[in-house]
């Protein structure tokens, strides 16, 4: 079963995006909610779940994307919680199915704001989630988007592809500002020493196995296309874009955005989000 055409992002428009409040109670289309997974009840970990306005249970079913957010940041705005998350939203224009994914903090009773928390309970909590979500909420399990924004970008790679089980979930990858690999991450026990992250990452990279990935950027790419040319033997499935965000925002601190190191750049029309939604639309239209 194909996609709706609902879904199909208007490439062209000159809507500004505002994402919905966060509310409790059952999920329904049109609201963005907090959920806790069955096997965290009873305690502060939680995803949050948004149905598109034409969301139905027996519908058609409809792409889904999740997605991971930023490290708790004040300086740029970012406070490391999966209800600020607003990259997956902005590159779907709300017509996906939208999840915003925890990191697991090491007491397994909350969910952590900066990096990966207990790494191991983080990936499961993918394993485990993704897919009785996509089953759960009719998603189309061949349109499948895990993005991520800062720490989220990194996590893409770093989680998203962190064994060959939780690779196989997804069929799409967006990041936005950083990439697994770049950059040494000292003072942790996973980024550093910079060479052998580096292998790791370059291990993971290769479970992406042709799939389509777009790379975004705030101004250039700081090499993120040369690291992964030289790394595998095709990069035919990459898209880079650079987006420029004083070009969206104009100047800051603007009303979404704090700084330029920010994921609520798509809720802006702009050219950058065009061809953003563009890849999107040519990416589900494969999977019809």
């Amino acid at each position: 079963m194909g996609c709706s055409q609902s879904t199909e992002l208007e490439v062209d428009s000159q809507e500004t995006l505002s994402i919905p409040e966060l509310s409790t109670g059952n999920p329904s289309a049109g609201n963005l909610i907090r959920v806790t997974a069955p096997e965290y009840k009873g305690t502060q970990v939680y995803h949050t779940l948004y149905l598109p306005e034409k969301w139905s249970s027996d519908g058609e079913r409809m792409p889904i994307i999740f997605e991971y957010t930023g490290n708790y940041f004040p300086k740029s705005g970012s406070t490391g919680e999966v209800k600020d998350a607003g990259l997956g939203y902005g590159l779907t224009g709300g017509k996906f199915i939208w999840v915003s994914l925890p990191y697991i903090h090491e007491n397994l009773q909350e969910n952590q704001v900066t990096w990966w928390g207990d790494e191991k309970a983080t990936v499961e909590y993918a394993k485990v989630n993704v897919p009785r979500i996509i089953e759960e909420y009719n998603a189309h399990p061949q349109a499948v988007f895990l993005c991520g924004f800062s720490r989220g970008a990194i996590g893409v790679n770093y989680l998203g592809l962190h064994d060959d089980e939780v690779a196989k979930l997804w069929t799409g990858f967006i990041t936005h500002d950083h990439f697994d690999g770049m950059k040494e991450w000292r003072k942790t026990d996973w980024g550093s020493p910079f060479e052998e992250y580096q292998a790791e990452a370059t291990e993971r990279l290769k479970r992406i196995a042709g799939r389509p990935y777009l790379v975004c950027q705030n101004g250039d790419n700081y090499g993120t296309e040369a690291f992964v040319r030289e790394r595998l033997d095709s990069a035919a499935n990459f898209t880079f874009l650079n987006v420029r965000n004083v070009e969206i925002f104009g100047s800051f601190p603007h009303p979404l955005a704090k700084g330029p190191h920010t994921d609520m750049w798509p809720l802006l029309p702009s050219e950058y989000r065009r061809r953003s939604w563009q890849w999107m639309n040519e990416v589900v239209e494969t999977s019809n």
